[in-house]
């Protein structure tokens, strides 16, 4: 699977083409560097929700989850109660699957953690970005769905009281995020993308 050309004629990851809500998302969001904890851990806990689900499926629903989870205002979640988790589970809005939910109750907490501990999701997240030159895909066969650094990403975010979040979420993350840029080669995004993370990383110490 390579690219596709669209009807306004730029070529896109082929997946970035099959839908109207893909191609806005592949457009305007996927890869592009993230650097803010909330927004961040938005994009952790809607990527544990998309697990065994397709991502369209919860794309569709992400204002839903908005809704429901505060904006993904970390420090609201963390305040999140008993009674929270129990309108969460009659939220049809959203993917009711408790150990999901209870799962973004936990990383909020966590993420408000690393606040008081002098540390950001930004930090731990960046921290594991990989280091050296990435030849371009020019397939999505040559994307692998783990890597050494989503691997040790998970295992730091577990560490740290994180949950549902192994490897290939983690992965996912970077992904979407922009710690990794894996559009492919020829994709009328990747530069865009590639010129918005070295401006990011700029401002951002090792």
């Amino acid at each position: 699977m390579r690219l596709i050309r669209g009807k306004d004629g730029k070529r896109r990851c082929w997946w970035g083409a099959s839908t109207p809500d893909y191609v806005e998302y592949h457009d305007l969001e996927w890869g592009r560097p993230v650097m803010d904890d909330d927004k961040l851990y938005e994009k952790l806990c809607l990527e544990a929700f998309q697990s065994g689900l397709a991502w369209i499926t919860i794309l569709r629903k992400r204002e839903n989850f908005r809704a429901a989870f505060a904006g993904f205002s970390i420090e609201a979640v963390a305040r999140f109660g008993p009674r929270d988790v129990e309108r969460l589970m009659r939220d049809a809005g959203i993917v009711r699957n408790r150990a999901k939910i209870d799962a973004a109750l936990a990383n909020a907490r966590a993420a408000s953690a690393l606040r008081d501990g002098g540390e950001t999701l930004s930090d731990v997240i960046w921290a594991h970005r990989p280091t050296g030159r990435r030849a371009a895909p020019k397939t999505f066969s040559e994307l692998a769905a783990t890597t050494p650094e989503s691997t040790a990403l998970a295992k730091d975010l577990k560490r740290r009281g994180f949950r549902f979040v192994g490897p290939t979420t983690a992965y996912a993350l970077m992904q979407a995020c922009g710690v990794v840029n894996d559009h492919l080669a020829g994709c009328w995004v990747r530069r865009e993308v590639e010129d918005e993370r070295r401006e990011a990383l700029r401002h951002r110490p090792r």
